[in-house]
């Protein structure tokens, strides 16, 4: 992998922490390929039920490294004709969106502990993890209007599901910064707490209760509120029943009952 994303398993639950805190946590191109890959092979490894998500050093992270957008400028230029000079570019955009869509695509819930300062691509990251806790004093930027860009990694397509239109909209055309208070109050958050302590502790809490339910209930509400999202109700309703034909009768709904008469905690399957 690389020594710039730390990846650690205890039981059922993988802790992942972004490696360049000299660099605020920035996100390059090995990074940000590694963090796709990252998530791939969590979706793959069965004895994982919950990730986190979280930042070594004083920030989460500050974004995009501004080299990498240097980097993939100057490969541009190689090609003399300005249609494949465009098609590069386009490619190399939806290699990064790439990445951030693993997050989705994993089965497993991705919880995003957030601290310091998450600017920028940092925005577009968190909006695509299933839960997002903060500290109170983190400050949070859509940062590439002040680059003069517009953002492309899925700011703007995942955060107008989070929080109102409106809001989604002011942020991005001001670029202006908030704390952690005021992206729970918008519902960017889920909670929000005093320090990076207390973030920690109550972001494990939270991924140790999802652990202990079904690992199959909780890939498919997932897959369900990630279909809803994007698809009508109707549509919606007729991929869950369709889910539900297909998984309902599973040994966990059996071992959930059980536990239920037998008054103690269900011991479900990887």
């Amino acid at each position: 992998m690389t020594e710039k994303l730390k990846i650690e398993i205890e039981g059922p639950i993988a802790q992942i922490r972004l490696n360049r805190p000299e660099k605020a946590n920035a996100l390059d191109g090995e990074l940000w390929k590694a963090l796709g890959q990252c998530f791939r092979d969590l979706d793959q490894n069965l004895s994982v039920r919950v990730c986190i998500l979280s930042g070594e050093g004083k920030h989460f992270t500050a974004g995009i490294d501004l080299n990498l957008l240097q980097e993939i400028g100057i490969q541009s230029e190689e090609y003399e004709c300005e249609g494949r000079k465009r098609d590069f570019l386009r490619r190399e955009i939806l290699k990064l969106q790439a990445s951030f869509n693993e997050f989705e695509r994993c089965r497993k819930p991705v919880i995003a502990a957030i601290h310091g300062s998450c600017i920028g691509g940092g925005v577009d990251l968190i909006t695509a993890c299933d839960l997002r806790y903060a500290t109170k004093d983190a400050r949070f930027q859509i940062k590439e209007i002040d680059l003069g860009l517009v953002a492309d990694v899925g700011t703007l397509q995942r955060l107008p599901t989070l929080v109102p239109q409106g809001t989604a909209r002011e942020l991005a055309f001001t670029g202006r910064i908030f704390d952690g208070n005021e992206a729970f109050s918008m519902g960017l958050l889920n909670n929000c707490f005093d320090n990076q302590e207390s973030l920690m502790q109550g972001v494990l809490q939270v991924a140790k209760s999802i652990a202990e339910k079904s690992p199959l209930a909780i890939s498919g509400i997932k897959e369900t509120l990630l279909y809803a999202r994007d698809h009508t109700v109707s549509e919606s309703l007729n991929q869950v029943a369709t889910w539900n034909a297909a998984m309902l009768l599973s040994q966990d709904l059996e071992e959930a009952m059980m536990a239920n008469l037998q008054n103690r905690t269900p011991n479900f399957p990887d």
